[in-house]
């Protein structure tokens, strides 16, 4: 994206610095000045939120690994030390603990957002596809987390999860065995388990700065879908923007101070306060809330290899939304068929959370297979139907002219290039 902005040093210690330094200059033009779509909403803040989130993980995380025990004798006693003997242990514990939960809730809102605006389209696959890495590398990181507790439900779940592997034809049982330091979840697991939830966090960080800066690469995406013409279309990020987050994390922060204060536990497992014991199997072994989606698919079918293809294919999937969605407008404000079957999908990931809280049987089984197939065939069939045959509504000329011009129609064969994207001019109207 050009920038019509020209960073200029402001005194003889900025000059000295630009010249050798560039750092003022680089923050300045792809940050503070960056030209950024006058149209974005407050769905737009959570990419800014999410930074903060993972910031404060990361440094909370530094500071509980100070006090932290990783061994199997030890681990749940060193929890309790941090809760009681250290310093504001407790305020840290529940910031980490609950910002994991905000962690999840604010990136499922960011990639449900892109969903429904098509934010992963041409030009922004590789934005989309780096975002998808992000979600895998935190549920990678969360469950490890999540076992240092050594509490009932983090070791069964540990042991639940880990044995999955065990159903990789061939080199399924070598591979477990390396993961769990042995033939059971034991001490050398918690090793290799804190060892990555340390370690993980900074991999994160290191895509999410592919991330920013393949945004800034191809620019973001607005509630239009339609793409940026010329200046009028932007405004700088700074302060218009950057006033906009700031007020959507003091909101956020607002709940999430509601969870550290008055309900810290609200979002855990009970069973999680007694500690690991080998001997004993808790009654209804469940992950985290925000695992329960991919849980109760996991569980849908009753051949485990199955399940756990099902499962890791509901991630997989979302690699590949740009190829499967080909249709050339962008939002869903301007395709009513899709919107329909977005809500749907929407309602569905929902009721896979709840079921996946629910013991596999009855209704709840049936639920969970319903939902788990049109969850694939959201993706699989649904997307490439809709690009093919949908006819989007009427869409306005641009960001800055909400004019519609109906004498406009889609063609089929229509190829972006860096100026004028394809989609600037679909105007169509009427429905599949």
């Amino acid at each position: 994206m050009n920038h019509d902005h020209e960073y200029t040093p402001s005194n003889g210690l900025t000059k000295w610095l630009d010249k050798r330094l560039p750092l003022i200059r680089f923050a300045d033009e792809n940050m503070l000045s960056f030209p950024t779509p006058k149209n974005l909403n407050y769905f737009w803040t959570f990419g800014f939120i999410l930074t903060l989130c993972l910031v404060t993980q990361i440094i909370t995380g530094i500071i509980l690994a100070m006090h932290y025990t990783p061994h199997v004798l030890l681990a749940f006693d060193s929890i309790e030390h941090i809760m009681r003997d250290v310093n504001y242990g407790w305020l840290i514990r529940y910031i980490h603990a609950n910002g994991a939960s905000m962690f999840f809730l604010a990136v499922f809102i960011h990639m449900f957002r892109g969903l429904y605006y098509g934010s992963y389209k041409e030009p922004r696959e590789i934005l989309w596809i780096l975002g998808v890495v992000i979600f895998l590398l935190m549920i990678i990181t969360a469950f490890m987390g999540y076992v240092l507790v050594w509490g009932q439900m983090s070791f069964w779940g540990a042991t639940v999860i880990t044995n999955l592997v065990a159903t990789i034809p061939v080199v399924g049982e070598s591979i477990l065995t390396l993961l769990l330091g042995g033939f059971s979840v034991d001490n050398p697991t918690l090793n290799r388990f804190f060892s990555l939830h340390y370690l993980l966090p900074f991999v994160i960080f290191g895509v999410v700065i592919l991330h920013i800066w393949a945004l800034h690469v191809t620019g973001n995406n607005n509630p239009t879908g339609i793409s940026v013409k010329d200046s009028n279309d932007t405004i700088s990020f700074h302060p218009y923007y950057t006033v906009k987050d700031l007020f959507a994390y003091v909101v956020f922060l607002l709940m999430f101070s509601y969870f550290i204060f008055y309900n810290p536990n609200i979002l855990g497992h009970p069973d999680n306060y007694i500690e690991a014991d080998p001997m004993v199997t808790p009654a209804h072994i469940v992950p985290e809330w925000y695992l329960l989606p991919f849980y109760a698919i996991l569980r849908a079918v009753p051949d485990k290899l199955m399940g756990v293809l099902l499962m890791f294919g509901s991630i997989a999937v979302l690699f590949f939304v740009p190829w499967l969605d080909t249709m050339k407008v962008r939002s869903a404000r301007y395709r009513p068929t899709y919107k329909i079957f977005y809500f749907i999908f929407l309602v569905c990931c929902l009721l896979l959370g709840y079921l996946g809280g629910q013991a596999p049987e009855g209704i709840y089984l049936f639920l969970s297979r319903v939902c788990t197939i049109y969850y694939f065939a959201f993706f699989i069939a649904i997307m490439p139907i809709l690009s093919k045959y949908e006819k989007p509504s009427a869409m306005p000329i641009g960001i800055s002219n909400s004019a519609i011009d109906y004498n406009l129609e889609v063609d089929d064969n229509l190829e972006a290039d860096d100026n004028l994207e394809a989609d600037d001019n679909l105007v169509p109207s009427g429905n599949i």
